[in-house]
């Protein structure tokens, strides 16, 4: 089962990093602009929430459901029920490294479909694609903590 591990830090406090991630808005701040998400159900963070939601991939609707486990300040885990992969666990983990700095940990595990159904996940849910997303979820994070701070 492949795994993608993606570590960075912020100016921010942990508290500060933990109410980010589960503020219900997350989830569209965190996807670029070229990839429309559409809501279907946030619930609020909690042991057992789902969030449903589309992914627009251009013309191609990506219908997702997570239902989200293991929370606590230091971070949860989203685990795919319905989707685009045969599996997915995404796994946030939140470090204090001082007042003011957290390192973000972010761990996948994840498989394909075999065979056709599995092209598209593999195409946009590849090693270069889960990179290229959370650089960009690295820098909107940074971004959107420092505003906030300020």
């Amino acid at each position: 089962m492949p795994i993608f591990d993606f570590s960075f830090k912020v100016g921010a406090s942990l508290k500060d990093v933990q109410e980010f991630h589960v503020d219900t808005r997350a989830l569209k701040r965190l996807n670029p602009p070229f990839i429309f998400v559409q809501l279907h159900r946030v619930d609020p963070m909690a042991e057992g929430s789902i969030s449903e939601f589309t992914l627009w991939m251009g013309p191609i609707p990506i219908r997702w459901r997570a239902v989200h486990s293991n929370i606590d300040p230091q971070g949860f885990t989203d685990t795919q029920e319905n989707g685009p992969l045969k599996f997915w666990r995404h796994t946030h983990h939140f470090q204090s490294l001082d007042d003011k700095t957290t390192q973000i940990q972010e761990h996948i595990e994840y498989e394909y479909f075999a065979g056709w159904r599995g092209i598209l996940s593999r195409i946009l849910f590849g090693r270069w694609g889960l990179l290229a997303l959370f650089t960009y979820r690295k820098l909107i994070t940074r971004w959107v903590l420092r505003k906030e701070a300020a």
